[in-house]
């Protein structure tokens, strides 16, 4: 299976609203696995691997977040899906 996968930083509300949790569970609706954490300049980063059209759904629920947060910028960045390093999602910090 072809897989794809981005390094991901969501500015705007998105710490302190759920935001790594809603991530998380859009990860397991669309068969993604990677990482999310918050940063400490207040955005959530992450990585984010999975088949290249569960991808992109998994992107766009990023883009509306979770009730209470206000994504201003999804930025993302193609990366190697080896480099992604865990066969999960993950909640890192």
């Amino acid at each position: 299976m072809t897989r794809a996968a981005v390094r991901f930083v969501v500015t705007g509300r998105v710490q302190g609203v759920g935001f790594r949790w809603f991530t998380c569970d859009r990860a397991s609706v669309h068969a993604v696995v990677g990482w999310v954490a918050n940063a400490d300049d207040g955005s959530v980063v992450g990585e984010a691997s999975a088949a290249p059209d569960a991808l992109q759904a998994f992107l766009a629920a990023l883009r509306g977040g979770p009730a209470g947060s206000q994504v201003v910028d999804l930025a993302t960045t193609a990366i190697d899906p080896d480099t992604v390093r865990t066969r999960a999602f993950e909640i890192q910090r």
